[in-house]
């Protein structure tokens, strides 16, 4: 699952260009995110923060392909957004993006191994190449000798970790992580942040979506957001 060739592109893996949003509400615009500009190279493992009602979720979905913004561009690994069919947008959400979640969201009648094939049937790979893929992912994440485990015969973190081969199994360009320990204890939470390091080191693109300002300062470079606008962005390497 190296990620090296993807580094040597001449764009960068994000990159977020006078994004806007808003809603109408009783005849009135709620703006949620108001020009949003930056850029997200590569290898890059980058906290967003901000508190609730800021924007962030909002962004996320965004970043996702989740929701559309109703201003502005973003080009994920070159390509408009924008411009793509619900369709488009359904694969590149596949097969680009790694999506992991506060609450796991694994099925509870299927094992660990089958929870990280899931996403690789969409694709159309055959059952030998799914489930040499899923059992390498889980390997990585530590839980070789969970593998067929169902959800409940394994801890919080465990579960979480599950969750985080299921997002590496396709190898993805990016990892789009929200409150990735929200739902964790203490010890646990550093034990998934450690993972979550691990996979930047081994070449991994990664996006945290966060409150806490702990979790935050783990990434490399923090882009915090207020009122819907970024109001800081450190450790940019640009």
């Amino acid at each position: 699952m190296n990620q090296t060739s993807a580094q040597n592109k001449d764009h960068p893996l994000i990159e977020v260009i006078g994004l806007g949003h808003g809603y109408v509400m009783a005849d009135q615009t709620m703006t949620v995110l108001d020009d949003i500009n930056f850029r997200i190279d590569y290898g890059e493992f980058v906290a967003i923060i901000g508190p609730s009602g800021s924007g962030k979720s909002t962004l996320m979905n965004m970043l996702g392909c989740l929701d559309i913004a109703n201003e502005g561009t973003y080009l994920l690994d070159g390509q408009d957004v924008k411009k793509l069919s619900d369709n488009k947008l359904a694969k590149i959400r596949n097969e680009k993006i790694g999506f992991i979640f506060q609450q796991f969201n694994l099925l509870t009648k299927l094992s660990a191994v089958e929870n990280v094939e899931l996403p690789l049937i969409y694709r159309g790979m055959s059952h030998r190449e799914r489930r040499k893929n899923a059992e390498e992912s889980l390997a990585k994440v530590g839980l070789q000798e969970r593998m067929h485990h169902r959800p409940s015969e394994l801890s919080g973190g465990q579960q979480q970790r599950v969750a985080i081969a299921r997002a590496i199994a396709g190898n993805p360009p990016v990892l789009l992580a929200d409150e990735p320990t929200g739902a964790l204890d203490s010890k646990t939470g550093v034990e998934v942040m450690n993972k979550m390091k691990e996979l930047n080191e081994q070449g991994h693109t990664i996006i945290l979506i966060t409150h806490d300002l702990s979790i935050a300062e783990q990434a490399k470079r923090v882009i915090r957001i207020q009122d819907g606008k970024i109001v800081e962005d450190r450790g940019n390497p640009a």
